[in-house]
């Protein structure tokens, strides 16, 4: 018996242009009616998933900035972030690299000190309470940093995802997007997140079934027994989890969502 259903939203539950499928909340009240807790587990901001679910926030558990924060019912139920000291580190880290912009991000906002253009949107996209500052360095919520996000204008598998890890050995670096490689601490990720939440809200492995795309993604379909990847994900991430379902333009997860609830064994 499935008891929660968790999915990731950029190139998995989204459609290509960054909508929602209109259906999504009739199906997560279902979901709530049957007894399955529906989690969304995203390297987005809070407020944006509250934002985007906010017909049902009521009813769904929040994993967000790539498992850094869980929140259910507008309620902090966890945190990890990253120690205050170790930032200066991580920014010359990030500024040593060509086309590289840090976005410190932090439970109640996002800062960067950046003006390149397309990072600018794509922060104002993702992060509804985001900011420029002057200096990075002096950045106010500098105690509560749970990642730094980096957008790589050359691509992030390819550059920033590569030179990183050696640059922050003892940091969690990884790929999260086409132009995005984030860095937490080593613990920091969505399937630390999700294994609280199985323990939260006395949930099986077993009993739990996830849909995601990136890398950043496999903790947590590793920690589901019912792990599905859309033909659109990334081909390490598919080659690894195996069980492709039909890719974010054909609403895979949905339809996988609505047969599990049909009785299709998960």
């Amino acid at each position: 018996m499935i008891r929660l259903i968790a999915s990731d939203l950029d190139g998995t539950l989204l459609l290509p242009d960054g909508s929602l499928p209109s259906e999504i909340f009739s199906l997560v009240r279902e979901m709530t009616a049957r007894g399955i807790l529906f989690t969304v587990a995203s390297g987005r901001q809070y407020e944006s998933l509250r934002r985007l679910f906010s017909p049902v926030e009521e009813d769904v558990l929040f994993i967000a900035e790539n498992g850094a924060l869980v929140y259910y019912r507008g309620e902090r139920l966890f945190a990890k972030t990253l120690p205050a000291d170790r930032l200066n580190g991580i920014l010359r880290a990030v500024r040593s690299q060509e086309g590289a912009y840090p976005l410190l991000c932090c439970a109640e906002g996002a800062y960067t000190d950046a003006d390149y253009p397309p990072f600018v949107a794509e922060c104002a996209k993702y992060y509804p309470r985001f900011r420029r500052l002057g200096n990075l360095e002096n950045c106010p919520e500098r105690d509560a940093v749970c990642k730094v996000a980096v957008y790589d204008r050359r691509g992030a598998a390819l550059f920033s995802g590569r030179a990183l890890p050696a640059l922050l050995p003892s940091l969690r670096v990884i790929v999260s997007g086409k132009v995005w490689t984030d860095i937490s601490m080593p613990e920091t990720n969505k399937g630390n997140a999700m294994k609280f939440a199985q323990n939260y809200f006395h949930i099986e492995r077993e009993e739990c079934a996830a849909f995601g795309d990136y890398m950043n993604d496999l903790e947590m379909l590793l920690a589901c027994r019912h792990a599905y990847v859309p033909e659109n994900g990334f081909p390490a991430l598919k080659e690894q989890i195996g069980n492709i379902i039909p890719s974010n333009a054909e609403k895979g997860a949905m339809q996988k969502i609505k047969a599990i609830l049909e009785g299709e064994n998960a």
